[in-house]
């Protein structure tokens, strides 16, 4: 690897640049840079040489052409070891640049402004920035490539350590991050425009970005080998941004059962907590306090939420820590959690749950943020791996509408109906299908889950709930083909309904309802979750 002796800098992104060149100047590199950049650098005291009077060729065209010239591509993609290279470049006066500092213009950031325009989104796309990390990529064996500022210290230090020169794995490490970076700026260009194109949220060649997270001891089960990857450019609260405060390293089933915990929390404004086991919600509720909430969601199925995922809208603070570790306790059988995800943790309640029971050094505790019943990002897709293809959808963010529901049957819902078809509504619509929900005084006392019979929901549901089930309501995802349903749910003592509808036979399950003198509302929506 050659010495570096000279780097150009051009960023958009002047994070931590000042300190690095500065450390670079004292290492006695030529520094050459372009417009902004060097404006900041010299703004700070750092002797830099333009782009035009390294060239001998002005910036044109409003800055459009400033880089694009033999001298710079010259200098990047001459290979030091070839005679013929380096006696062609120096009978052009060409010197070679052994570091390209850059990284490029905004445009996501521009994108993603609800005011821009496609004029605008053009004018945020760089041309000469994406050359020189391609061409100094390409040359990696003796061209550094930094396009991150992230390695901005460990270059330096590296530099120093060798006499201005970089280990051949950190040149190799950082071309590939270049052309990863040029290949994502790239996919969102021609991702942005396909949209436009379409005028739908789906183009014609579906490209996206994941960065690796981190490696897992397995996958779904010890046979498969897994990795969890982050997606880029997310600003939604989500377990693949989340911090993880405590705990050992996640599972592949931790992160699926995190994922439908936070989920499902974030439809509600008061708070809320679940109990996930399998995907499926086996405790929910909404209170007046965080605390109530879990009393409430564990209490929904105690036996269930032996190894459960608990979800929540609020910080875990320590009255909920406490009653967590109450619960546990009182349950002759022994109870622990696997994971806890939340919005924050009070240091003394991860104190109370890590030293508390003998399973709390292991439990997992991931900090996502605050959250807000309204924050989902707008134009995320769904995205389902089959084999040899894709299924993307829109998002099911449709919530719960009390002015769109229609009553169909002759008694109307009481108030407080209304209140636990809308908590059992929203639940509903985070279980497999096909799904049924009993709700009492906005807990869920009852789930039946991914039967292939809705009937056999209900009757799952009846058993699960018990007692409980009398002045219950009943939520289900889609309607109800047979009015068999509707009279299970009855004689366990659902007093009220709340079903999509649209069924052939929906008159006959309005009969059954009003025979049992239940209420009965159609949403008009659907919530399968296959």
């Amino acid at each position: 690897m050659a010495k570096i002796s000279r780097a150009l800098v051009s960023v958009s992104d002047k994070t931590g640049l000042v300190e690095f060149v500065k450390g670079l100047k004292q290492m006695g590199v030529e520094i050459i840079s372009t417009g902004g950049t060097a404006r900041l650098l010299g703004d700070n005291g750092i002797q830099v040489t333009g782009i035009s009077d390294y060239t001998g060729f002005p910036e044109i065209l409003d800055g459009r052409v400033k880089t694009l010239h033999p001298k710079v591509y010259g200098g990047l993609l001459a290979l030091r070891e070839n005679a013929a290279h380096q006696k062609e470049i120096a009978q052009h006066g060409i010197q070679p640049i052994d570091m390209v500092v850059v990284n490029l213009y905004p445009f996501e950031k521009a994108i993603s402004r609800p005011e821009v325009d496609l004029a605008d989104a053009v004018e945020n796309i760089d041309i000469g920035g994406p050359t020189m990390i391609r061409a100094a990529a390409k040359n990696y064996t003796h061209v550094a490539v930094v396009v991150n500022p992230g390695r901005y210290a460990p270059v330096l230090s590296a530099l120093k350590d060798n006499d201005r020169d970089l280990p051949g794995q950190m040149h190799y490490e950082m071309a590939v991050e270049a052309f990863e970076h040029t290949a994502h700026y790239d996919r969102a260009i021609a991702n942005y425009l396909a949209r436009l194109e379409n005028n739908t949220p789906f183009p014609k060649m579906l490209a996206m970005d994941f960065d690796i997270k981190q490696s897992l001891r397995y996958g779904e089960n010890p046979q498969q080998s897994a990795a969890f990857y982050s997606e880029r450019g997310v600003t939604e609260p989500c377990v693949a941004a989340s911090e993880q405060v405590a705990g050992k390293e996640l599972s592949f089933n931790n992160i699926l059962d995190a994922d439908a915990a936070l989920n499902l929390v974030k439809e509600f404004d008061q708070p809320a907590v679940v109990c996930i086991k399998h995907s499926n919600p086996c405790g929910a509720a909404i209170a007046s306090t965080i605390k109530e909430a879990y009393a409430k969601a564990y209490d929904g199925d105690p036996v269930s939420a032996f190894g459960c995922v608990i979800g929540m809208n609020r910080p875990l603070d320590v009255h909920v820590a406490e009653e967590i570790l109450n619960r546990r306790a009182g349950d002759s059988a022994g109870f622990f959690v696997e994971a806890i995800i939340a919005p924050g943790f009070d240091p003394d309640a991860v104190k109370m749950i890590t030293e508390g029971p003998p399973w709390g050094v292991n439990v997992r505790l991931l900090k996502v943020g605050c959250l807000d019943a309204h924050n989902l990002q707008e134009g995320a897709l769904d995205i389902r791996r089959v084999t040899g293809g894709l299924l993307v959808q829109t998002r099911d963010i449709a919530g719960f509408d009390k002015a769109s529901c229609k009553v169909v049957t002759k008694r109307r819902p009481t108030a407080s109906e209304w209140d636990d078809m809308g908590f059992g509504w929203l639940v509903c619509k985070h279980v497999k299908s096909n799904a049924i929900i009993y709700a009492k005084d906005r807990m869920l006392v009852g789930c039946g889950a991914g039967q292939m019979s809705r009937v056999d929901s209900v009757i799952i549901a009846n058993r699960k709930a018990g007692e409980r089930s009398k002045g219950a309501v009943m939520s289900s995802d889609a309607f109800f083909p047979m009015p068999d349903g509707i009279e299970t749910a009855a004689s366990a003592g659902i007093t009220a309904v709340i079903q999509p509808g649209g069924s052939k036979k929906d008159k006959e399950a309005i009969m059954a309802a009003d025979a049992a003198g239940m209420a009965m509302v159609f949403t008009g929506v659907r919530h399968f979750r296959h």
